[in-house]
C-alpha cells in the first residue's frame, strides 16, 4: 500500500468511496451517519470534496495503484470545541468498501500520527458519528483513540476522540 498527497484528480475517486460507504450503510439499515443519497449526486458534497482537495489536507491510500481510501487532515471541524493545545485533526476518513478488511483506515490513521509527530504536535483528534450501535466509535478506539467528549449537530450524535503521540 502507498499513501500519497491527494489532488483535484482524486475528487471522483473520493466521491466513489463515499458512495460505496453509503451504499453499504444503507444495506445495513444504517442511514443516520451520512443518509442514503450518494455524495456524487449532491452539489454540496462535491463542493466539500473539491475543497478538501484544494486545501492540501487530502491523503489517498493506493492498493495496486488504485485509490482505496482517503484521509483529510487539517483544522477541527467548526462544530467541535477548539483545542487547548496544538493538534492535528482528522476531518475525514473513508474507504472504498471493496477494500474493507485490508486495514486501509488504520494505515491512514497511522499516517496522521506520523504527520503529527513531524509537526511536533502532541495529539490527533477525530470526530465521528456516535449513533446506531456505536460501531464507528469502537473502530476508532480499536486503533488507539480514546473518547473525550460528545456533541450533537441537529439530531446527529457525535463523539470526539483523541490519540496522544507515543500512546
Amino acid at each position: 500500500m502507498e499513501i500519497r498527497m491527494g489532488s483535484a484528480d482524486d475528487i471522483v475517486a473520493v466521491l466513489g468511496m463515499f458512495d460505496s460507504a453509503i451504499e453499504w450503510l444503507v444495506s445495513q439499515g444504517r442511514t443516520g451517519q451520512w443518509g442514503h443519497e450518494p455524495f456524487s449526486a449532491s452539489a454540496k458534497r462535491i463542493e466539500q470534496v473539491t475543497g478538501w482537495a484544494k486545501e492540501g489536507g487530502m491523503r489517498i491510500a493506493l492498493v495496486d495503484g488504485q485509490p482505496a481510501g482517503c484521509l483529510v487532515v487539517g483544522a477541527a471541524n467548526p462544530y467541535v470545541t477548539p483545542a487547548a493545545e496544538p493538534e492535528l485533526y482528522v476531518q475525514v476518513l473513508v474507504i472504498y468498501q471493496r477494500f474493507a478488511g485490508h486495514r486501509i483506515g488504520q494505515a491512514l490513521l497511522e499516517r496522521a500520527m506520523e504527520e503529527a509527530t513531524a509537526k511536533g504536535v502532541g495529539r490527533v483528534r477525530v470526530d465521528c458519528y456516535a449513533g446506531d450501535d456505536g460501531r464507528l466509535v469502537k473502530y476508532y478506539e480499536s486503533t488507539g483513540f480514546t473518547r473525550t467528549e460528545t456533541f450533537t449537530v441537529g439530531d446527529w450524535p457525535g463523539q470526539i476522540l483523541e490519540r496522544r503521540l507515543g500512546a
